[in-house]
């Protein structure tokens, strides 16, 4: 499989329709701006990047970066449109059986799993769940979801409680969940299938700046990511170009 290495990890350069055909098994990650800052700062993130088994671009603007470096990302595929593009190229498959992990109240998880099996046609989410506030630092809340996966059936599971967060808990988890396929990590992908919050128009994600969208959507939260630490992104990328950049987790 074609990749592109961008900074300290190689994307996998494929289109859409291609990791449609292909992801049957695995874990797949979809990094962004905000995903390479902290690849340079989190050795754990890191670590479980190299243990992923696909990694699609989840952002306009690291293509364009890839563009930059001369070896180019042919489609970006971010989570919140691999996502129903991947249940909905399974709608009649029955041995695709998600589970929903994440968001913040059962109200949300539950109207998102609602919506996407009235969009299949079946119950193609057989269960959804909203873990508490801090759960990744309850073993024994762990340990339940887990449970409860395995009891499920569940084939796959998208679980969608931020980055990297939701890498880290699917690496560390995912042994536990035998019975589970594929694994994905989804980030606001929920919030956007139940409805509650809007994504920004298509043209301003072909563009580039569906971050600007959500900046004026969520300013309090998403002001200082995008604006302040998200920033040395283009000066690394900078630095890859001219041959100075360098893994800060290698020797």
């Amino acid at each position: 499989m074609p990749k592109s290495r961008i900074l300290n990890i190689e994307i996998d350069n494929l289109t859409l329709s291609k990791s449609l055909q292909e992801f049957d098994k695995g874990v797949l990650f979809t990094p962004n701006v905000d995903h390479f800052i902290n690849l340079q700062k989190d050795r754990e993130f890191y670590d479980n990047y190299q243990k992923a088994d696909w990694i699609v671009c989840d952002s306009k603007i690291v293509q364009y970066a890839s563009r930059f470096l001369g070896n180019p990302i042919v489609e970006k595929i971010s989570g919140s449109d691999f996502f129903p593009a991947f249940y909905t190229y399974h709608r009649d498959n029955p041995a695709i059986r998600i589970f929903l992990l994440g968001t913040a109240s059962s109200k949300i998880v539950d109207a998102a799993k609602e919506n996407i099996n009235n969009d299949c046609g079946r119950d193609i989410v057989i269960e959804s769940h909203a873990p508490s506030f801090g759960f990744e630092n309850d073993e024994e809340e762990n340990s339940w979801i887990c449970n409860r996966i395995n009891q499920s059936g569940a084939t796959v599971l998208a679980l969608g409680v931020g980055s990297p967060k939701q890498e880290k808990w699917i690496m560390k988890y995912k042994d536990q969940i035998p019975g589970v396929t594929i694994f994905m990590g989804i980030g606001a992908t929920i919030d956007f299938e139940a409805g509650h919050v809007k994504r920004a128009p298509k043209w301003m994600s072909d563009a580039g700046v569906e971050w600007l969208y959500r900046v004026f959507k969520e300013p309090h939260r998403l002001w200082k990511r995008y604006l302040i630490d998200d920033m040395p992104f283009f000066w690394l990328i900078l630095k890859q170009k001219l041959g100075m950049y360098k893994n800060p987790w290698k020797n």
